[in-house]
């Protein structure tokens, strides 16, 4: 039987300043009883009881079951991720209850723990209570819970060139970092309806991180390489069931993330001119092929180093035959396998990998996954100042709201 597909893309990504739309709550509905005919109640039943809460007060509360299934679809839809293979089998932390700052971070630091497990990684998202037409309740203002930090000096910078704003933003809130070291862990800084920013340091032994080696330079690990094992993005906001929800989300690294990207980028920590000159490789012609060389011998120290340590990663060969069986299992449920085939395609040697050899459509469904452009900003380091304004101008439209609502009740 062919399982129904959303009527509607994602046309709208993160809507606003509405507590619901009735409309995608309808649509979500139809989708889940479409694809667990087992499920507790009927459509009509459930409609009716999610109609009323929405006519009483603006929006609904999904059950347990909806949120699991609508987190879980939200992964499958997401377009950017060539994971997608163990959707079914996200684990789902649900901290709808959640209001103060201290309250999101335990919880983050509680997802660090679990999902870490010790290097087994696990897939894993918590959400957080939607946002209301005046705003988010929310908001973690990293774009991952565990980044490097970045400052700049006469003689470049030292850590993640990427985090320099942020750094500064968070030092201009108090932070004070034992050092300025090329790996510091940058703080959480996290918002809500009712607070202003607050600064959180996560606790170090909750971070496990991985010395990069390689089997055959031992100078290698004089490079004094490492990297973190959980990558728990905090960024971006679920659209399920025509609600917005602040959540945070991991999966487990590919190697290439980390080694194609996050090491060898020219704008990040710029290895491959580095590694090329450890490898003694001609850099005076670009016909040497010196940068794909140290590329690749990056990508192998990352997989060394992961794997000796006995972390979760995968390797881009397995993740493309993963994504492949993925399709194909989505085809045979008669659903359309959406995917951005530039973000699904590995840096080193796409050709050599099945999911290069066809295309995709790009179409973004609901459930999915959307980058806050919010906290894009203060990711990028914009001024505290600028965001508390902001924050409290906010805080004033809610009060606004919940007036009009008790003179309209």
């Amino acid at each position: 039987m062919a399982v129904r597909q959303p009527r509607t893309p994602a046309r709208n990504g993160l809507t606003g300043r509405t507590d619901c739309d009735p409309g995608e709550a309808r649509e979500f509905l139809e989708m889940y009883y479409a694809e667990n005919p087992g499920a507790e109640s009927n459509l009509a039943e459930r409609w009716e009881k999610v109609q009323a809460e929405i006519l009483a007060g603006g929006t609904y509360e999904l059950t347990d079951a909806e949120l699991t299934y609508g987190c879980r679809a939200a992964w499958r839809h997401s377009v950017r991720c060539v994971g997608r293979l163990r959707w079914q089998g996200m684990v789902v932390r649900d901290a709808r209850h959640i209001r103060t700052a201290a309250e999101v971070y335990e919880q983050l630091v509680e997802h660090i723990d679990t999902g870490t497990n010790g290097g087994r990684i696990r897939s894993m998202i918590t959400v957080f209570p939607a946002d209301t037409a005046a705003g988010p309740l929310v908001r973690i203002w990293n774009e991952q819970a565990i980044r490097y930090a970045g400052w700049t000096s006469p003689d470049g910078v030292t850590g993640d060139p990427r985090y320099v704003g942020f750094t500064q933003l968070a030092e201009s809130m108090g932070w004070r970092p034992q050092r300025h070291g090329r790996f510091e862990p940058l703080p959480l800084v996290i918002e809500t309806a009712t607070e202003d920013p607050q600064l959180f340091t996560l606790p170090a032994e909750s971070i496990l991180e991985v010395p990069i080696s390689h089997p055959e330079y031992p100078w290698f690990a004089d490079l004094g390489l490492r990297w973190h094992a959980l990558p728990l993005i905090t960024c971006m906001r679920m659209r399920l069931g025509g609600m917005n929800f602040p959540v945070a989300f991991n999966g487990f690294y590919l190697q290439d993330e980390i080694a194609s990207r996050n090491l060898s980028d020219a704008d990040r920590y710029n290895q491959v001119p580095i590694v090329a000159a450890g490898m003694g490789l001609d850099t005076s012609t670009n016909r040497s092929l010196w940068r794909e060389r140290a590329v690749i011998e990056l990508n192998r120290a990352v997989l060394h180093s992961f794997d000796g340590a006995g972390v979760t990663i995968a390797d881009h060969h397995a993740e493309a035959e993963n994504f492949m069986r993925f399709v194909e299992r989505e085809e045979r449920a008669g659903r359309c396998p959406h995917a951005d085939w530039s973000w699904i395609n590995p840096v080193p040697v796409p050709a050599q990998v099945p999911t290069f050899h066809r295309y995709y459509d790009t179409t973004e469904v609901n459930p999915n996954f959307y980058l806050d452009p919010d906290a894009a900003k203060r990711a990028s380091g914009e001024p505290v100042d600028v965001l508390r304004h902001r924050h409290r101008r906010r805080r004033a439209l809610r009060r606004l709201v919940r007036t009009a609502r008790a003179a309209v009740s």
